[in-house]
């Protein structure tokens, strides 16, 4: 049992971080589906991306995730793209449980769930994705991974670990809010700090959420389209209130944690991350 808060957050961390084989199964689809969507639709590449990719996933929650690089004219809608995508899919994988949410098509394999983001080169760079809320986003994945990676480096790993960290919190917490967001919003706010400690940056960085009313955000690398943060405004509801209750929570931490309280910042840890 831990001692101590940092090192009651480090057993948190270890525990909720993949290791490199939890997802061979799923990413073992990986060629099945880029011929399938090759021989019917057209692919110039698919890579992976998301979290996993980033290395900021979460054990027991996040999925094997790749980006289609489809051939042919974009369409006015990205709702018909998906649409192609996932029936195209269907007829490959029978019986396989086959969705779409936004903007991928959801494979839901025996062995792992794979996400397919179909999407077109976009003009300057970058590709057009569906967007969560509706319509076509730019996206740029790979600058992105970049964009993190530079500030995770420069904080030792902190950047990725405070963007697991909400992720679990998300994930625990059934939070409807996106897990790129959550992410890029994590190294933007390490990305002014000249440290990083897990217990105080958790709270700060819900702490702006919370302040920001998880209001869209600007792409750090001025490259793509704002990132939003929810679905829906019933979706949003229901993320600030559950952020509401976090942040009260790991203001608590932090406090007793400064005041050397590992006992009662450990029980406010728990359950801000329902553990």
């Amino acid at each position: 049992m831990s001692t101590t808060a940092s090192a009651w957050m480090s057993e948190l961390t270890t525990y909720y971080t993949p290791t490199a084989s939890q997802f061979d199964g799923a990413k073992s689809h990986k060629d099945s589906i880029e011929t399938r969507l090759d021989n019917t639709l057209g692919v110039y590449r698919m890579f992976e991306i998301g979290s996993l990719r980033h290395g900021t996933g979460v054990w027991h929650y996040s999925d094997a995730d790749y980006l289609v690089s489809l051939k042919g004219i974009q369409p006015s809608s990205p709702w018909t793209m998906l649409t192609k995508a996932k029936e195209s899919l269907q007829a490959r994988f029978p019986s396989t449980s086959i969705t779409i949410r936004q903007p991928a098509v959801v494979c839901n394999f025996s062995d792992g769930v794979v996400e397919v983001v179909p999407g077109y080169i976009a003009a300057g760079g970058g590709y057009m994705i569906a967007n969560p809320s509706g319509g076509w986003m730019k996206s740029f994945p790979e600058d992105h991974n970049k964009y993190v990676n530079e500030i995770n480096s420069k904080h030792s790993g902190g950047a990725k670990k405070l963007a697991r960290h909400l992720k679990i919190w998300k994930y625990k917490r059934s939070v409807p809010v996106s897990s790129c967001y959550l992410e890029m919003k994590a190294a933007k706010h390490l990305s002014d700090e000249t440290s990083y400690n897990p217990i105080i940056d958790l709270y700060y960085a819900l702490k702006h959420l919370q302040t920001v009313q998880l209001a869209s955000m600007n792409d750090p690398t001025g490259l793509g389209s704002r990132f939003g943060s929810c679905s829906s405004d019933a979706t949003k509801k229901d993320a600030l209130s559950k952020l509401d209750t976090a942040v009260g929570r790991a203001k608590k931490a932090m406090d007793y944690y400064v005041a050397n309280d590992d006992e009662n910042a450990i029980t406010q840890l728990k359950l801000l991350f329902n553990r």
